[in-house]
């Protein structure tokens, strides 16, 4: 187009000519800016968010750093689908590629997929298992999510782009509403929410700084292959723990390349595959040869004592009522004193496994904003986030940050909860700072009045924080949960 003026677009951006792609090695940078395919234009939206990045090498750096395992995963499923390479930025946007991430709308992993939307493209989430922060899983997901958006909105990639973001409904709304006032219907016209306005053209800065990133004082660190991600088959469960020392590597990092799984272990139930740099999956796929299946599982003969439940026992070893049914061939709930019972273990303290959602979230508990004490809370039958933020005089929104939750995620009777309260609050009744939370184990002659009296509690308490009825009868060996304050355990009646 030298020689003549490029055209302007109605709404002031500007088609132009490609960027200049500075000179390289054929690395993944290369290969990225290879196949950059959305339109070149020249617009304001997308000078102010170069602006917003340009010279901050700090935060390319620790960007790149999380990517690196991923991106040529990803670029080679972007260009195994003839599809635009900027679709790579979007989890820069989304969410600075960290795979744990969670918002407060509930948009989970790389990709920020919500429930519903992750669902819909075949994202499986359990108890075990959620696929929109599994790597490979939403990556294969967002591309199809991105297809389907591109057909929807008739080839156009920036709108289906700015639907990502906005939802299809949205985006086609403004399309419809231009149309009927005989408007412009390309992206730069609409009528959108802000974030949406702002979503293209930040991917759009990212492609520009990719491209030409001396020019905006921005140097992209080395990306050495052997470090990328290759796919390790399983046909079978495995503790992580074990497949890291088979594999040679740190149990946290194997746990984060494979973010999907929320526990010790991959699901029960098979195939499964493990993403490992491909300098340790030939170390990996040895030892999977040679190990009997049996050993990727520790297991625990549990004797089942009077009071215990399927349940009782799924919360106290950390696995599920239906993996004790399968593994112990059991129909119903109906289990005898005596029986014994085979229990999946993890082969580590359960601290070790720092990446499992248990122990993310009591990390996110315990780091609360200066000046505030934390109080821990039972949630009871009916509790609601709302009606617990309100008693305790926080925001909701709060309330689930601090617990690594989103407010619209369930909340289940006997979780815990942290409220980090104004110093003041922390003594007003109810939980304390020195609240601890306690099993007791009921013995041979003990009553609701007796324990009470031990731990200095109220009966009615006991009951609801154990769902008890009135009259209900105790039973040797069954377990109570008990919020104790250790600051009054030294006046405790005997």
């Amino acid at each position: 187009m030298s020689g003549q003026a490029a055209p302007r677009l109605e709404s002031g951006a500007r088609v132009v000519d490609p960027p200049t792609v500075e000179p390289g090695a054929e690395d993944v940078w290369s290969r990225l800016r290879d196949g950059f395919g959305l339109p070149n234009v020249e617009e304001e939206r997308i000078d102010a968010e170069i602006a917003r990045y340009e010279g901050r090498q700090r935060y390319f750096e620790i960007v790149a750093e999380r990517a690196q395992p991923y991106l040529r995963y990803i670029l080679d499923r972007i260009e195994a689908r003839g599809m635009p390479a900027e679709l790579l930025l979007i989890p820069v946007v989304e969410s600075a590629f960290r795979p744990f991430a969670y918002s407060y709308a509930r948009a989970g992993g790389l990709w920020q997929f919500k429930p519903l939307t992750g669902k819909r493209f075949g994202l499986k989430q359990n108890w075990w298992y959620d696929g929109r922060r599994d790597v490979l899983a939403s990556t294969d997901a967002a591309l199809d999510y991105l297809e389907y958006l591109h057909g929807f909105f008739d080839g156009d990639w920036l709108l289906a782009i700015a639907a990502y973001n906005g939802g299809e409904g949205t985006v086609q709304r403004a399309v419809r509403a231009n149309a009927a006032q005989g408007q412009p219907t390309d992206y730069w016209h609409l009528d959108l929410p802000t974030q949406t306005e702002k979503y293209v053209p930040r991917i759009l800065a990212l492609r520009a700084i990719l491209s030409t990133p001396g020019k905006y004082g921005i140097a992209l660190p080395a990306m050495p292959e052997e470090e990328a991600l290759t796919i390790v088959e399983l046909d079978d469960q495995v503790d992580l723990a074990v497949a890291a020392e088979m594999a040679g590597m740190p149990l946290e990092a194997l746990h984060r390349y494979n973010s999907g799984y929320n526990r010790w272990a991959t699901p029960p139930d098979g195939p499964h595959r493990l993403a490992v740099p491909k300098r340790q999956a030939d170390t990996l796929r040895a030892a999977l040869e040679t190990r009997d299946d049996r050993g990727m599982i520790r297991w625990r003969r549990h004797a089942v004592e009077s009071g215990d439940t399927l349940g009782a026992i799924a919360d106290r070893y950390g696995t599920t009522v239906d993996m004790l049914r399968d593994a112990n061939d059991i129909n119903g709930a109906m289990i005898r004193v005596g029986q014994k019972l085979l229990v999946p273990m993890p082969s580590r303290d359960g601290e070790a496994y720092t990446l499992s959602l248990e122990n993310r979230r009591q990390r996110t508990q315990a780091s609360g904003p200066s000046g505030r004490e934390r109080i821990d809370y039972r949630v009871r039958p009916g509790d609601t986030f709302w009606g617990i933020a309100r008693s305790h005089d926080v925001k909701v929104r709060r309330l689930a940050a601090w617990n690594d939750m989103a407010p619209g995620d369930a909340i289940h009777p006997g979780q815990s909860l942290a409220i980090w309260v104004e110093a003041s609050q922390a003594g007003r009744g109810g939980p304390t700072q020195n609240l601890q939370q306690v099993t007791y184990r009921v013995r041979e002659g003990d009553s609701l009045y007796a324990i009470a009296r031990r731990f200095n509690l109220d009966v009615e308490a006991i009951r609801r924080w154990n769902s008890l009825q009135a009259g209900a009868y105790l039973q040797p060996g069954q377990s109570l949960d008990l919020q104790v304050d250790v600051t009054e355990q030294a006046e405790a009646r005997p």
